[in-house]
């Protein structure tokens, strides 16, 4: 958690933004011990304090892109905003993936329970199987990206020190994960990702979900329009 936090020091530092600072709050330290038990941070008291100044005719959109210990902790603390938000989270793979063992619900699937099951409006980008095919080679970091600020050249240096650790002299692309969430909240027209209703899934503490279809439904991200939302990412990022 701290080392993420740090990141978002950085990012702001290179995107000019550190009047964000201040909206910048530490996250939890641990995972849920039980479905019933909030892991008390800044970040989980400032969401619930947050959402309870939204309501379900206009409510908070808050977008999740790791464990998802923060929101299920908020919702512990302060179950009212459930009716107050909207969650889109990165999490989980997709319902036809081999298993559910994906970095961010497997870390914390007690938050996890408390999200898919408290009724919370819920849109979830699966991993792989959907958010998977969102990949950007060396090549297009290269000429897309490269000398353009400088946030850009450390993104692309991040990118490309990472993939060359591990598929150095190979042909590799790397996965950006975490835009996807925020570009759901652009999905006007679906123009860069499709989803369907479906009956809120169950994640399991072995490792696979279980289905009911009386479940509350929540909306599933299906497939990603990978050029349309890398276009939109490249010249945001190139500005």
């Amino acid at each position: 958690m701290e080392k993420s936090y740090q990141e978002i020091l950085k990012l702001l530092s290179f995107s000019h933004r550190e009047e964000l600072l201040p909206l910048t709050f530490r996250g939890s330290c641990s995972y849920l011990p039980d479905e019933k038990t909030p892991v008390v941070s800044p970040a989980a008291e400032h969401l619930a304090k947050l959402a309870m100044g939204y309501s379900q005719e206009h409510p908070l959109f808050v977008v999740a892109i790791g464990a998802i210990t923060n929101v299920a902790s908020a919702l512990l603390l302060e179950p009212e905003i459930r009716d107050r938000m909207v969650l889109v989270w990165l999490g989980g793979h997709a319902l036809d993936y081999r298993d559910t063992k994906e970095f961010n619900l497997i870390q914390d699937v007690a938050a996890a329970r408390v999200v898919f099951g408290c009724g919370v409006p819920l849109v979830q980008l699966p991993c792989m199987g959907v958010v998977s095919s969102f990949t950007i080679s060396k090549p297009e970091l290269l000429y897309w990206l490269q000398g353009k600020n400088p946030l850009c050249d450390f993104l692309v240096k991040n990118a490309i020190e990472e993939a060359d650790s591990y598929a150095f002299g190979k042909p590799w692309t790397r996965v950006i994960w975490d835009v996807t969430a925020v570009a759901w909240l652009l999905n006007d027209n679906n123009r860069f990702m499709e989803s369907r209703l479906i009956p809120a899934p169950v994640p399991e503490y072995d490792g696979f979900y279980a289905f009911a279809p009386t479940n509350y439904l929540t909306r599933y991200v299906y497939f990603i329009k990978r050029d349309a939302l890398m276009e939109d990412l490249i010249g945001k990022l190139a500005r």
